[in-house]
């Protein structure tokens, strides 16, 4: 079987656990692993679908090439018209 290990020395080993740590810790530690499974598996596929995002965001389309704003040529040109021009 299981490299010489036989089930019924499985079900005495099994029994001693029980019989050390009782079944009441031993069903809250598998719920803590279960939760740390659903836990690493909701992240995994969150991370997936992070990048998946990631990618659509990269896609960036330029239409309108011609139609740039320069911000600082912009405020110099309103700074330029203040001065000619006093209120």
């Amino acid at each position: 079987m299981l490299g010489g290990i036989s089930i019924w020395q499985l079900l005495i080993v099994l029994g001693i656990i029980i019989l050390i740590f009782g079944t009441k810790k031993l069903r809250n530690v598998g719920t803590d692993i279960g939760g740390a499974v659903k836990g690493f598996k909701s992240a995994m596929n969150e991370e997936d679908k992070d990048k998946k995002d990631d990618a659509s965001q990269r896609q960036v389309r330029h239409d309108d090439e011609g139609q740039t704003y320069d911000v600082k040529a912009g405020q110099r040109d309103t700074a330029e018209q203040e001065r000619k021009e006093p209120k």
